[in-house]
């Protein structure tokens, strides 16, 4: 384990983090509100910062274990001083509370334990969502994005943040993907608060709801979220942003480069978009006695299908009102995700097409035990080892999700209620259902709970293996062989 290089890194980590709040600051500024509590929290952040990375290690090479570990530590750190803010000014008293704000924030998750959002400062409102833009595609991708890094073993990093059970460069270096990642992703947000201005909102809103939707967290500035502007203009161009956030970013550069036959042969974009044309239209037909119109009807249905498959959390509507197929398909569409390399959460689609596939080979092989079988994805033949990877997650994902279910379970709340909160935390959703349905809230748990579900947010973000490590003791232990050839 290199330590002293995973300390330089967070100390780094934390110097960013103290410039990011500049942006609440200036907002606090403009408002006429205190900076007290963003001045503190910067020159905490400087100081210990500044003192981790005074000096650059020799050694500078991250291998797996160190990248799965400077991962999980960056996050919780960024979790734990970014609360700071809110504790400070008032906006959120409770560190507890706070942190769950942050973590919630930072993982593109949503869930909130605010019972109302409008008395909220406006740095506070912005530093909640923008807490879902910096999380959204990466925090070390960002500091990647914007610093100078080595490329050496950097490939573990950018494996232990984004989402999907693959990760892979778009050029040869990887400080360069990362620039490559985060150019189109402060693009097509800029678009997202420029339509939103067409709208209606103002900027500071536009802004607010921009990088709720980018990141796919969900954090609004109004109590009843994108539903408190009553436009249909708003609801469907969320909607189709929501959704475009969702889709990996590779295509997107495919795109750029005219390799559209990658693009069009992209099975996980496909099954992505029949599974919300599907949603969509069976749920308007489900609903449509509540709404009368049918336009009406496909509009709401459209935007929540949007919002939960990539685990974003936004609502117009109080869907926990909707008939019963409507919220089960709702419920299933937390579990399936967003794309893999997008800011979506959830299992995501490729994982549940595989698994799917993987299932028929399975069965395949039992009725014809000589047959050569394999499961295919793109026209090509998966690698063995990727498809159990895939398996190996899935198992993983399950046995955390039981044991969180089982101990969340003692805060004595309904079924419901319990199922939901941690299908929308460990998904990065936000809302779920019952007690903590579009207009309810996280508030009620007790504070060893939310720190459960904090841990199962970034669990959830990270991919379930970076937060489990931590718990490994092995994770610690020096590499006795690359100890004994330096010695040699």
């Amino acid at each position: 384990m290199n330590t002293r290089m995973i300390g330089f890194l967070l100390g780094r980590i934390l110097m960013v983090e103290a410039g990011l709040l500049a942006l609440p600051l200036l907002t606090a500024l403009l408002y006429g509100e205190p900076l007290m509590p963003w001045l503190a929290t910067m020159l905490v952040l400087a100081a210990i910062g500044g003192a981790l990375s005074l000096r650059k290690p020799e050694r500078t090479a991250l291998y797996a274990k160190d990248g799965f570990a400077a991962v999980a530590l960056v996050w919780l750190l960024m979790s734990a001083f970014g609360a700071l803010p809110f504790v400070l000014s008032g906006d959120i008293p409770n560190y507890i509370d706070a942190f769950f704000e942050t973590v919630s924030g930072f993982t593109t998750t949503g869930a909130s334990i605010l019972t109302a959002v409008e008395p909220l400062s406006r740095g506070g409102l912005l530093w909640r969502s923008f807490t879902h833009w910096v999380g959204g595609m990466g925090v070390l991708v960002f500091v990647m994005a914007i610093l100078p890094m080595s490329d050496g073993h950097t490939m573990h990093i950018l494996r232990a943040e984004m989402p999907g059970p693959t990760a892979g460069k778009l050029v040869s270096r990887m400080s360069d993907t990362a620039k490559i990642l985060y150019g189109m992703y402060f693009v097509m947000t800029l678009v997202m608060i420029g339509l939103l201005l067409l709208g209606g909102m103002d900027l500071f809103d536009a802004s607010v709801h921009a990088f709720g939707a980018a990141g796919t967290g969900g954090f609004s500035s109004r109590n009843a979220s994108v539903g408190a502007y009553n436009s249909a203009y708003i609801d469907v161009v969320t909607g189709i942003g929501m959704l475009a956030f969702g889709i990996n970013f590779n295509l997107y550069y495919f795109l750029l480069m005219r390799r559209f036959r990658d693009v069009a042969k992209s099975e996980e974009l496909w099954a992505y978009l029949g599974i919300v044309a599907f949603s969509t239209v069976t749920i308007a037909a489900n609903i449509r006695h509540l709404y009368g119109a049918v336009g009406t009807s496909l509009r709401h249905a459209f935007f929540q299908v949007s919002s939960i498959i990539t685990t974003t959390g936004y609502a117009t509507v109080d869907f926990d009102q909707w008939p019963g197929y409507a919220k089960t398909v709702l419920v299933l569409l937390m579990f399936v995700g967003g794309c893999a390399g997008s800011t979506g959460g959830g299992l995501k689609v490729t994982r549940v097409v595989t698994l799917v596939k993987a299932a028929f080979m399975d069965m395949r092989k039992m009725i014809h035990p000589n047959a050569v079988v394999n499961v295919r994805m793109e026209g090509r033949a998966m690698p063995e080892k990727q498809v159990r990877g895939v398996q190996a997650y899935f198992s993983v994902y399950m046995l955390l999700y039981a044991v969180s279910w089982l101990l969340l379970s003692l805060n004595g709340f309904d079924l419901l209620s319990t199922f939901t909160a941690l299908s929308a935390c460990i998904n990065n959703i936000g809302p779920g259902l019952g007690m903590v349905g579009p207009t309810g809230n996280f508030s009620a748990f007790a504070p060893w709970a939310k720190l459960l579900l904090s841990f199962d947010m970034l669990a959830g973000r990270l991919e379930i293996f970076p937060m489990l490590l931590l718990f490994v003791p092995s994770t610690w232990r020096g590499n006795r062989l690359r100890r004994w050839e330096r010695r040699n």
